[in-house]
């Protein structure tokens, strides 16, 4: 039997690289998307495709309100989510303890199903201005995941795999695209419209774009 993971699937090119990664190693991989009142929901759209076209065994969409408190301009409609070049230190798109939330509920399923492993698709080049984005933040979780579940009972350790955590976009893209990814079903724009056609102007758009220009590689990305 293949030893199982949960892939943490949000729909954008990033976590979906994750997902063809997890299958390339051998996983079998669940994946887990979150409705957590994110003004770009369409994104959940995507994330049903690609958990599709790329066998996962499971996917699910947890829901959860992280808009009652705002915080991000992600989640607050009175925020306005910033151009590219407005981007400097944490970002306002930086949804508070996002990932702390997530990597918990990865957890929970994981430790339900018999998961010991947990890929999630964090970038440090590209994301830097986001803390739960850094090395440190990944490393400490597992340690904490460890202590607060049956792992440290049982003798074993959690994984939390972030394999593109040090590469540019362009390399992320490259590898995604061997991979079989098709990007052409993601979507990455924080301003997406209700048929998931990108703005191709806020930084996530901005940060795509250069990447597939640098990958050398088509952006099948569909722009209003």
């Amino acid at each position: 039997m293949k030893p199982k993971a949960i892939v943490l699937l949000s729909g954008g090119l990033d976590s979906s690289t994750c997902l063809a990664v997890a299958r390339e190693r051998g996983f079998e991989t669940h994946a887990l998307s979150f409705d957590y009142g994110q003004r770009h929901n369409y994104e959940l759209k995507a994330a049903r495709r690609i958990a599709e076209s790329l066998g996962a065994a499971e996917h699910r969409i947890f829901k959860l309100d992280l808009a009652q408190w705002g915080g991000s301009a992600l989640t607050d409609p009175g925020l306005q989510v910033p151009r590219a070049e407005d981007s400097r230190g944490i970002p306002i798109t930086y949804v508070p303890a996002r990932n702390t939330v997530f990597l918990a509920l990865a957890g929970a399923w994981g430790e339900a199903i018999g998961a010991r492993t947990i890929f999630i698709g964090v970038n440090d080049v590209d994301y830097s201005g986001y803390p739960d984005c850094r090395p440190g933040f990944v490393g400490a979780f597992a340690e904490a995941l460890r202590q607060g579940t049956r792992a440290v009972d049982e003798g074993w350790m959690w994984e939390i795999a972030a394999p593109l955590q040090n590469l540019s976009k362009a390399e992320i893209i490259r590898l995604g695209t061997k991979l079989g990814v098709d990007y052409g079903l993601t979507v990455t724009c924080y301003c997406a419209d209700e048929e998931g056609r990108a703005c191709g102007k806020c930084a996530s758009c901005a940060l795509r774009r250069e990447g597939f220009q640098a990958a050398g590689v088509p952006d099948p990305t569909r722009y209003l």
